[in-house]
């Protein structure tokens, strides 16, 4: 963003130049249909979950092309004067739906759609495509993550592992898909995630003794803090860390060796202590087959940094946006579709919704195109309103989007939890 605070810059320069020939052929201002979607899921993954959509609501807000950005644009000749002069008075007035955030998704979902004019919906192409690609990456990552603990705590700890801004953005998508807290300050300031951190090995390393830094620790941050016990001797650290506590010394985390092995040893020696409500967490280079190995485990929470933050080996959903209507010379919307080998689209407006059995479970992805399909009772649509005539009207509490992630993934089908490779749990039916 510029120190303005306008998103207009973070997006390819491409956009303006089809804006500039669009403006010069006088088809800018058609009527115009994009949508955001996948051809596809990360290959092996079961379903995908949609993240993002309050933060690209607010990026959209932001879309304004100020006196410093068209400065930038001038200087750098990226387009013409009267190209310059229709960007000085954007405002995006067009109306944008999609899935709600924590929903999710399958191959070929339309997952945003944003009619308007070809000018003012073009130009969101990018600042779309990463807001989404990065968060619903992060947040399909956390939805397995959470899923394998079946219940305990994870904790999100990947901000130095990536850009600094992104670490933001992770920690809230984690958030969304059932993490309890994170260590990124920046994400509780601006999402209200909350955070949880103690100490790192340099803490350790910084006094005389083990004995010294864990009688400071709890000194400084009471009994019930966590404390690092492998900087050293895991046994012996346990030892200390009681002794200084006592029994109600908050937790131990171990970040090294086999922590199944660790962790059974751990709590056997916490229950010969009397430390009997002592928990144990566990880091280091965790990911959902990890966390899903130490389901038998007497752990109690999982710390996860680089894999999360990298989207677990998949570090974008692979969306598009694609154009799919624009008016013809007489004003009517008609379909149009790129054909090219292995990246096709689909023509059409699209409506959506979520195929259900009797008993509440996912059956199909039920795709419309030009009029909504039938609901047969049991069935959810997916589509919400989340900007009409350039006014967001789709703004929710992030706390409203995690509730939807547990439902959205509680109503698909018992594979949808497995972890390992396969295809998505539910098939995408196109309806004319």
């Amino acid at each position: 963003m510029t120190t303005s605070g306008s998103t207009a810059l973070l997006t390819d320069h491409y956009e303006l130049t089809m804006l500039q020939a669009a403006l010069a052929a006088g088809t800018a201002s058609r009527r115009s249909v994009f949508e955001l979607f996948p051809r596809r899921l990360p290959e092996g993954r079961r379903y995908g979950v949609v993240a993002g959509v309050g933060r690209a609501l607010d990026a959209i807000e932001r879309f304004r092309f100020d006196d410093e950005v068209l400065s930038v644009l001038r200087a750098g000749e990226v387009v013409d004067e009267p190209t310059l002069a229709w960007l000085a008075d954007y405002r995006f007035g067009g109306h944008v739906w999609g899935y709600a955030e924590g929903e999710a998704y399958f191959p070929y979902s339309p997952v945003v759609v944003v009619e308007g004019t070809f000018a003012e919906a073009v130009l969101l192409e990018t600042l779309l495509l990463s807001i989404y690609n990065h968060d619903s990456a992060i947040a399909s990552a956390a939805s397995r993550m959470t899923t394998a603990a079946a219940g305990r705590s994870c904790i999100e700890m990947g901000s130095r592992r990536t850009h600094e801004e992104a670490a933001v953005a992770a920690a809230r998508a984690a958030y969304l898909c059932g993490f309890t807290a994170t260590s990124n300050l920046a994400a509780r300031e601006r999402y209200g995630v909350p955070t949880a951190g103690t100490s790192a090995h340099s803490f350790t390393l910084l006094h005389d003794s083990e004995a010294e830094a864990f009688r400071a620790q709890v000194s400084s941050l009471g009994r019930g803090t966590t404390l690092l016990v492998d900087t050293y001797d895991i046994e012996e650290a346990v030892r200390l860390g009681v002794e200084t506590a006592g029994p109600e010394l908050g937790a131990v985390r171990i970040d090294s060796g086999d922590l199944g092995v660790l962790a059974v040893r751990v709590r056997q020696q916490l229950d010969a202590l009397g430390a009997t409500r002592t928990r144990i967490l566990v880091t280091s280079d965790l990911d959902e087959f990890a966390i899903a190995a130490l389901r038998a485990a007497p752990v109690d929470g999982y710390g996860v940094g680089t894999e999360l933050v990298t989207g677990s080996g998949h570090p974008t959903c692979g969306f598009v946006y694609k154009l799919v209507a624009r008016a013809d010379d007489d004003g009517v919307l008609v379909p149009v579709a790129k054909r090219s080998h292995d990246k096709i689209s689909i023509g059409g407006r699209k409506f959506a919704l979520r195929r259900r059995d009797a008993a509440g479970v996912a059956e199909a992805e039920v795709v419309g195109i030009g009029t909504p399909p039938d609901n047969d009772g049991d069935d959810r649509p997916l589509l919400v309103e989340l900007v009409r005539g350039g006014e967001v009207v789709g703004r929710e509490p992030l706390e409203t989007a995690r509730q939807r992630h547990l439902s959205s993934r509680e109503e698909l089908p018992v594979a949808a939890r497995q972890m390992s490779r396969g295809e998505p749990v539910i098939e995408t039916i196109h309806l004319p």
